[in-house]
C-alpha cells in the first residue's frame, strides 16, 4: 500500500465512525529514512483531528478510539502515529 491510499483509508474510516470537522493526515516518514530499522513499508504519520465529539473526551481515551479504529493500520502499515485533537 502506498502513502496515498493509507492516508485516505485512514480519512475514510475516521469519518466513517466519528463526528469530524476536519482530518489532516500527514505523511512524516521523512523523517526517519536514514534510521537503521527504518522499514519502507511502514510510515510515521501525523494525525490532525477537528472532532468536537474527541475535544470533549479525555486525552488518554480519545487516542483509545483512534487506535480501535485504525487498529489493522497500525498493526500493518503505521510504524509510529502522532495524535492531535482540536
Amino acid at each position: 500500500m502506498d502513502i496515498n491510499q493509507l492516508i485516505n483509508n485512514i480519512k475514510n474510516k475516521i469519518n466513517k465512525n466519528l463526528s469530524c470537522d476536519n482530518i489532516e493526515v500527514q505523511d512524516k516518514s521523512y523523517l526517519h529514512a536514514k534510521h537503521k530499522n527504518n522499514d519502507k513499508n511502514k510510515f510515521h504519520i501525523k494525525l490532525i483531528i477537528r472532532s468536537p465529539e474527541l475535544k470533549n473526551k479525555k486525552r488518554l481515551e480519545s487516542t483509545k478510539i483512534i487506535y480501535k479504529i485504525l487498529d489493522e493500520e497500525i498493526k500493518n502499515q503505521i510504524h509510529s502515529i502522532q495524535i492531535l485533537i482540536h
